[in-house]
C-alpha cells in the first residue's frame, strides 16, 4: 500500500506578505559565488548588500508597527563570499571573504551597536574562500574550502584539524551530514565526494555528480544516508538529483528543469523533508539574488507555518510562508516533531576523538517554552562595566545612544575601530564643553570633535574631466600624481615619461587632442612640488636622475624637453622624493641603492648621504621642524636620522612585520611617527610610535582591514587629523592622533562610488573656512580629477570656528636658506591665522539664551469648558467664513445707463 502513501504537506500552500511585510531600502550586492548571500538565524537576518565586504544586518521580526533598521557592518576588503550563523548562538556570525580570510562576529541585540571589529580571524588562505558552514552539533568547527583545499577547523585555536585532500580543480560546496559525522563536496572537476574527516583526508567514496561542470550545491536530507544535489547536464539544463551513499555509484532519482542560466539552491528542512529550491524566479518577478531558511524553532507554529523562505533580491528581503490548511489553531505535533535544540552535544576536543553525542531535541509547542539558551565562548560578549552602563539611562530623545560619544553615527562601522586601547579620561572635544558631557566623557573615554566629519565630492563645474592615458603603474613608494595650490602633475602613460601639468584654476573638460607634456626622458618614479615655488616640479626617473621642470607661470602651452636642472649621484631606481619643510632649496631622495641623499637644488649637487638601510627604502619623511629624517624599510625597521650630525641613524625601531609596503609621517607636533604598513596576515594595520624611544616599540597598532595596496597617509596638523587611503581603494579612513591613549579616535569614514588612482591633501589656505571646511583634497579618477571637501556640521556656522582652524603655519614662505640649514640653523615657521576679517571668533560670540521649543505643558493641562469649547469653535469658523459685512465684488462694479441699452 506504500505507493498510496500521501505527503501531509501536499496541502502546503504559500503565501506571499504584503508589501508592508517586505525588509526594504536595501541594496542587495550582484557579485556571484558559491554562496547564498543571506543567512537567517532566530534573531537576525544578514546579508551581501552591494557595498563590497560589507553585510547587511536586519532583526529577523519586527517590533511593534516600527519599521526594521537594516544597519552594515564592515567586514572584509574584498567580497564576501559566504556567510554562516553558529547553530546554537542566533549572535555568532562567521563570514568568508575573496580577501582570503574568514572572520567570526559577535552581534548585538537590536538597538545596539554593532562590533568594533572580528572575534577571530582564520587564515589566510592561498586564495579566496568560497564557502564555509560551521558543525551542526559542535560548537568550535567549522569547514571551509579555498580553491582546491577544504579545511576543517578548530575556532577556538585558530587552526586547521585536518585539510581534505583529492580535490583536483575549484571546490564548490561543503556541507556537514546532519549527525556531523561526515563532509560531502562537490567540485568543479564534477565529482561529489564523501570525507569521514576524522578517519581520513581522503575520500571514503566519490563519484560523478552532474555532467556539466557549473555551479553545484549540496544538502544533506535529515538521514546519513541520503543527500540531494543541484546542478546543470550536459545539455546545460538544471537538475537535481537524490543520492544514496549506500548506492553511490549512481543516483536514486532525477529531476530536470529548464536551461536557466542561475544556480539551484536547494534549502533542505530536515525535519519535514521539504525540499525549497531556490530559482531565478520564484513567486516574484524580482531577480532573486539569494535565499535562506529561516530556522524552525522562529516558526509561527500556531498558524501552521511549515517553512519561511527568505527571499533576497536587489532591493527588499522578501518573506515567503508556507503554511498548511488546518481548521483549529491549535499545535499539531505530526506537522512539528521535535527539532535539534541550540545546546551543542559534546566540545570540539571529544568530537575529534570520535563522539558522536547529536544534540538534544526540543519540543515546538509554546506551552514547552522557554528552551534553554546558549551563548557560544568562542566569541564572548563584551560585558560592558558598571559605570558604562549608566548613560544608557540618560535621556537621549530619537537619537541613537551612541550618538556624540565615541562612536561615529555612521551605520557603516569599520572593523577598525580601536578595541584594546585603554580610554583616556582627557577631553579633545574642543571649546564649549558642557558639564554633562564632561561626564560622558568621563565615563565612556574622550571622542574626536571631527568625528561627524563629512566628505563631499564637489560639484562637476570644479572637476577636470577628459583625462586619457593616465600612468596608473607608478611604483607603490608614490602617491601617484602630486598637487600644490595652483597645478596638478599626473604622470602619462606614453613613452618618454611625459607628465601633464593641469592648472586647477581651469576646471572643465581637457580637449581631446594631446595635451603639452613636459618630456621626462624615462619612466617616472616619483614628483613633487616645491612647496616655496609653485613653478617648480621634481620629477624622479627610472635612470636614477632627478630632473627639475620650470612651469610658467600661465601653465604649459607647449611641450617641455629640456629640464631646467638634472640632478645624478644615485646609482639605482629612485623610490620617492620629499622636500624640506623649512629650508628652500633642499630635497631628500631614496634610491634603490639603499641610501637617502640630500640635494642643494641651488647648486645643483649632493650634500649629505644617509646610509644603514639593508633593503628597500618604503618611505622616509621630514620631522616639522625639519631638523630630523625617518625611514621605513623593508628590512622590518624604522630609522630616525639628524642629517646634518651623522651619516649613521640616530635610532632605530622595530617596524611592520609585513613587507608589502609601508609610509611614515611625523605627527602629533613631532613628537610621534605614525606608520601604515601591513602585518604578517598582509592585514593593513597603523603603528604609531614615540619619536625618541623607536626602540621601545609602537605605543598603539590600529589594525583596519586586508587590502592589497598601502595606506597613503595624509596628515593635517593643524587638527592632528590623518586621511588614509590606498590606490584602488573606495574608502578614506579619518582618525584624530593623541600622543596619549587612546592614541586613535575614529571618524565618519569617506566612501566614494568608485575606486580612486590617488589621493592628495591640499594646503590649508584652499579650504572654505566659512562652510567650516577642514581640509581639501583631489581625488584621482582613471578620467578625472574631483575636489573632495571634509567638513564640519556647526550650528552657528556665521561665527568663524577658531577651536577648528588655529593659526596655520605659512608652508609657502621659507625660513632657512639652503646654505644656512647645512650651516646647521634652525628655525620655525610663521603662523597665519584663517580668520576672515569680517567674521568673529566663535569663542567670543554672546551666547545663546536657552529657547523653549515645545510649548508650557501647562497649556496642556489646562482643563476648558464645553462653554469656552464652543466659543473657540465659532470663532475658528468665523474667522475662516470672513466677515459677512464686508461687501461683495460686485457691489463695487459701475454699471451703465438705461440708453445704452437701445
Amino acid at each position: 500500500m506504500s505507493r498510496f502513501k500521501v505527503s501531509k504537506f501536499r496541502h502546503t500552500e504559500a503565501r506571499p506578505p504584503r508589501r508592508e511585510a517586505w525588509i526594504t531600502d536595501i541594496r542587495a550586492g550582484t557579485t556571484s559565488s558559491c554562496g547564498n548571500h543571506i543567512k537567517s538565524s532566530c534573531s537576525l537576518i544578514a546579508f551581501n548588500s552591494d557595498r563590497t565586504g560589507v553585510l547587511g544586518i536586519v532583526p529577523l521580526e519586527g517590533q511593534g508597527e516600527n519599521k526594521r533598521h537594516v544597519t552594515h557592518l564592515g567586514c572584509h576588503s574584498d567580497l564576501i563570499t559566504d556567510l554562516d550563523f553558529s547553530p546554537f548562538d542566533d549572535f555568532l556570525l562567521a563570514t568568508g571573504s575573496a580577501d582570503r580570510t574568514m572572520k567570526l562576529w559577535r552581534l548585538p541585540a537590536s538597538g545596539q551597536a554593532l562590533p568594533p571589529g572580528p572575534g577571530l580571524v582564520l587564515g589566510p588562505e592561498d586564495t579566496r574562500v568560497e564557502v564555509l558552514q560551521f558543525h551542526p552539533t559542535v560548537d568550535g568547527i567549522l569547514v571551509s574550502t579555498a580553491g582546491t583545499a577544504v579545511k576543517v577547523w578548530d575556532v577556538a585555536k585558530q587552526q586547521p584539524l585536518t585539510e581534505l585532500a583529492a580535490h583536483r580543480d575549484l571546490v564548490q560546496g561543503a556541507v556537514w551530514s546532519r549527525d556531523g559525522a561526515l563532509v560531502s563536496t562537490t567540485c568543479k572537476d564534477k565529482q561529489l565526494r564523501i570525507f569521514d574527516p576524522r578517519a581520513k583526508p581522503e575520500a571514503s567514496q566519490s563519484t560523478q555528480a552532474h555532467e556539466n561542470s557549473k555551479d553545484g550545491r549540496l544538502v544533506w536530507t535529515g538521514t546519513q544516508e541520503h543527500l540531494v544535489s543541484t546542478g546543470f547536464n550536459q545539455m546545460r539544463e538544471r537538475e537535481v538529483k537524490l543520492w544514496d551513499t549506500r548506492h553511490f555509484s549512481s543516483a536514486l532519482t532525477s529531476l530536470t528543469l529548464d536551461t536557466s542560466p542561475g544556480s539551484l539552491m536547494p534549502l533542505l528542512d530536515p525535519d519535514s523533508g521539504l525540499l525549497v529550491l531556490a530559482v531565478t524566479q520564484c513567486l516574484l518577478e524580482n531577480v532573486l539574488r539569494g535565499a535562506a531558511l529561516v530556522p524552525r524553532r522562529a516558526l509561527a507554529v500556531m498558524g501552521c507555518e511549515v517553512l519561511r523562505v527568505l527571499q533576497l533580491t536587489d532591493t527588499a528581503i522578501v518573506p515567503i510562508s508556507f503554511h498548511v490548511p488546518r481548521k483549529a489553531v491549535e499545535f499539531y505535533e505530526d506537522l512539528f516533531p521535535d527539532t535539534a535544540g541550540c545546546v551543542p552535544a559534546s566540545e570540539p576536543h571529544s568530537w575529534w576523538a570520535g563522539s558522536n553525542l547529536q544534540v538534544q531535541k526540543v519540543s515546538l509547542n509554546p506551552t514547552c517554552q522557554p528552551h534553554p539558551s546558549f551563548t557560544s565562548h568562542l566569541v564572548p560578549p563584551t560585558e560592558p562595566s558598571p559605570d558604562a552602563v549608566q548613560p544608557a539611562k540618560l535621556p537621549t530623545g530619537n537619537k541613537d545612544p551612541s550618538e556624540g560619544f565615541s562612536s561615529p553615527p555612521s551605520s557603516l562601522i569599520s572593523p577598525s575601530t580601536p578595541s584594546s586601547l585603554e580610554p583616556s579620561l582627557s577631553s579633545t572635544s574642543g571649546i564649549g564643553t558642557s558639564p554633562s558631557q564632561r561626564s560622558l566623557q568621563s565615563l565612556l573615554g574622550p571622542s574626536s570633535k571631527f568625528r561627524h566629519a563629512q566628505g563631499t565630492i564637489l560639484h562637476r563645474d570644479s572637476h577636470i574631466t577628459n583625462l586619457k592615458g593616465l600612468n596608473l603603474t607608478t611604483p607603490g613608494e608614490s602617491d601617484g600624481f602630486c598637487a600644490n595650490q595652483l597645478r596638478v602633475a599626473v604622470p602619462l602613460l606614453s613613452s618618454g615619461g611625459q607628465v601633464a601639468v593641469l592648472e586647477l584654476q581651469k576646471p572643465g573638460r581637457l580637449p581631446d587632442t594631446a595635451l603639452p607634456t613636459l618630456q621626462n626622458g624615462t619612466a617616472v618614479t616619483d614628483l613633487a612640488w616645491d612647496p616655496f615655488d609653485p613653478h617648480r616640479l621634481a620629477v624622479a626617473g627610472e635612470d636614477a636622475r632627478i630632473r627639475l621642470w620650470r612651469v610658467p607661470p600661465d601653465g604649459l602651452v607647449e611641450v617641455l624637453t629640456t629640464p631646467e636642472a638634472v640632478l645624478t649621484g644615485h646609482t639605482e631606481k629612485i623610490y620617492s622624493l620629499r622636500f624640506h619643510p623649512l629650508a628652500a632649496d633642499l630635497l631628500a631622495s631614496s634610491s634603490y641603492d639603499l641610501t637617502i641623499r640630500i640635494w642643494d637644488l641651488q647648486a645643483g649637487v649632493e650634500r649629505l648621504k644617509l646610509q644603514g638601510h639593508r633593503d628597500q627604502i618604503f618611505g622616509l619623511a621630514w620631522s616639522p621642524n625639519g631638523q630630523q629624517l625617518a625611514s621605513v624599510c623593508k628590512d622590518g625597521c624604522l630609522r630616525v636620522y639628524e642629517p646634518r650630525s651623522s651619516p649613521e641613524p640616530l635610532q632605530e625601531g622595530p617596524g611592520p612585520e609585513g613587507a608589502r609596503g609601508a609610509r611614515i609621517v611625523w605627527v602629533c607636533d613631532g613628537h610621534c611617527l605614525l606608520v601604515s604598513g601591513f602585518d604578517s596576515r598582509s592585514e593593513r594595520q597603523l603603528l604609531l610610535y614615540s619619536a625618541k624611544a623607536l626602540a621601545g616599540g609602537p605605543l598603539a597598532v590600529l589594525g583596519l582591514d586586508v587590502a592589497p595596496s598601502t595606506l597613503l597617509p595624509n596628515y593635517d596638523p593643524d587638527t592632528s587629523l590623518v586621511l588614509l587611503t590606498g590606490k584602488g581603494d573606495t574608502r578614506v579612513f579619518l582618525y584624530e592622533l593623541l600622543p596619549e591613549a587612546p592614541f586613535f579616535l575614529e571618524c565618519n569614514s569617506f566612501t566614494s562610488p568608485d575606486p580612486h588612482k590617488g589621493f592628495v591633501l591640499l594646503p590649508k589656505t584652499e579650504c572654505d573656512v566659512r562652510e567650516v571646511e577642514f581640509a581639501r583634497c583631489l581625488r584621482l579618477r582613471q578620467t578625472s580629477l574631483e575636489p573632495v571637501a571634509f567638513r564640519l556640521p556647526r550650528v552657528r556656522k556665521e561665527f568663524f570656528q577658531d577651536d577648528v582652524f588655529p593659526d596655520t603655519a605659512m608652508s609657502w614662505e621659507p625660513v632657512l636658506s639652503a646654505k644656512d640649514w647645512l650651516g646647521g640653523a634652525n628655525g620655525q615657521p610663521q603662523l597665519l591665522s584663517l580668520q576672515p576679517p569680517d567674521m568673529t571668533p566663535v569663542s567670543q560670540a554672546p551666547r545663546e539664551a536657552p529657547v523653549r521649543r515645545a510649548p508650557s505643558s501647562a497649556l496642556y493641562l489646562e482643563e476648558k469648558s464645553d462653554q469656552q469649547k464652543k466659543e473657540e469653535l465659532l470663532s475658528a469658523m468665523v474667522a475662516k467664513l470672513g466677515n459677512r459685512e464686508d461687501p461683495l465684488p460686485q457691489d463695487s462694479f459701475e454699471g451703465v445707463d438705461e440708453d445704452e441699452w437701445d
